[in-house]
């Protein structure tokens, strides 16, 4: 019984860390032994004209300094436009982009009369996109002035169907969930460019991606656009690279609550997304990405079972003769848990949590919050529509 114990313990243990530090590792690896893919060098010859597409629902506080971030970027004029997408917004959003509008062509609205979602949204206002390459973008997303030539420019490879930049937390230092999501995100930004040099990179990214226009195809309303599209190209046979000096700021979420809400909502939708579109990436003979799937992303949203499978083998094992091992990783489990339970109650009390019990608390909502996503869907329960990080509500 034990040696079977042993077996379940030590396969969890390993599906737990796998991704967070066996993948990158594994990807690190590889790109040193065949070599890094590197898109090909910029052409002062390729400069396809260019839809910005920016998602907004009561973006009334932040729009303004969005259109006027987006129309002061380093692209020719005539080749540039610009599309704002509201989903029945009732706070002025759509009013500014009008005003906007009336003194600078390039901008338009598409206005959804009924509020939809995001994904709706993009499928309504896409046609109404008519650069050879779309940019996504989202309200609270500054970009470098360099941003969209940045963006644009591995496109001219014929092999590439979309682009990821690097979004940056403006606000990583200060708040209650920033300092953890700052970090969580800058292993992000560095595991991106190792898939990019290895295969393709695992999704886009809402604030700042870009594809060629004729990449894209309709999408159900209850899709995630920035995953779903990007799983769409694969299947197509086009590969997707991530570009760092494509820079784009934005907030994250103020409150680990409003934190935990956002990783149940796209986990819940991410996950559909797999059940969905992952038979096409399979057909699409291209193992590499079925495995940077699978480790980045499948392996890590049921790490809190795991941890629950891994905790309950580990007590029989750390009782048994000989069981020092496990005696010490049960203490380290045990350690973790405890910690996380502090920087919750330092965090009740408004005092600052430790910055280890910060991480591990973090670790642990983040985890908790994808099995409930994945629970929600295995219940028929499908989020379409939100508000954002930035909404007082609860």
């Amino acid at each position: 019984m034990n040696a079977l114990l042993a077996v379940v313990y030590w396969l969890s243990l390993v599906a737990v860390i796998y991704p967070y530090l066996g993948y990158p590792l594994t990807l690190w690896l590889a790109t040193r032994v065949r070599g890094a893919y590197r898109p090909p060098a910029p052409s002062a010859d390729f400069v396809p004209s260019v839809t910005v597409m920016i998602s907004a629902y009561n973006e009334a506080a932040v729009l303004e300094a969005k259109l006027d971030n987006t129309l002061a970027i380093d692209y020719p004029r005539e080749l540039f436009t610009v599309v704002v997408v509201s989903d029945a917004s009732d706070d002025g959003t759509d009013e500014i982009v009008q005003r906007r509008a009336a003194l600078d062509p390039r901008v338009s609205l598409y206005r959804q009369e009924e509020r939809r979602g995001k994904t709706a949204g993009l499928n309504r206002g896409i046609e109404f996109a008519h650069g050879e390459v779309v940019v996504f973008s989202d309200a609270n997303a500054m970009y470098e002035t360099n941003a969209i030539r940045e963006l644009v420019a591995p496109l001219v490879d014929p092999a590439i169907g979309y682009v990821v930049g690097a979004a940056h937390y403006s606000d990583s230092e200060d708040g209650e969930s920033q300092a953890s999501e700052g970090l969580y995100w800058r292993y992000e930004l560095a595991l991106k460019e190792l898939e990019s040099g290895f295969g393709s990179v695992v999704g886009g990214d809402g604030a700042i991606y870009a594809i060629r226009r004729e990449l894209f195809w309709p999408l159900r309303e209850d899709d995630i656009n920035d995953f779903v599209n990007p799983l769409q190209i694969i299947a197509a046979g086009k590969r997707g690279v991530f570009n760092p000096r494509a820079r784009a700021y934005e907030e994250s979420a103020d409150s680990f609550a409003k934190e935990f809400r956002r990783k149940r909502r796209i986990v819940n939708r991410s996950w559909r997304a797999v059940l969905r579109y992952g038979g096409a990436v399979r057909k699409a003979n291209n193992p590499a990405f079925v495995f940077q799937l699978t480790a980045h992303k499948i392996l890590r949203w049921f790490a809190m079972p795991l941890l629950v499978l891994l905790g309950l083998t580990n007590v029989p094992l750390a009782a048994a003769p000989g069981g020092r091992f496990y005696e010490l990783s049960l203490f380290g489990l045990l350690a973790s848990v405890v910690l996380a339970l502090k920087a919750r109650r330092d965090l009740a009390v408004a005092a600052q949590p430790h910055k280890l019990a910060y991480l591990f608390y973090y670790f642990y909502l983040v985890n908790i919050a994808a099995v409930l996503g994945i629970w929600d869907e295995s219940r028929g329960i499908r989020h379409s529509k939100w508000d954002h990080v930035r909404s007082s509500g609860t």
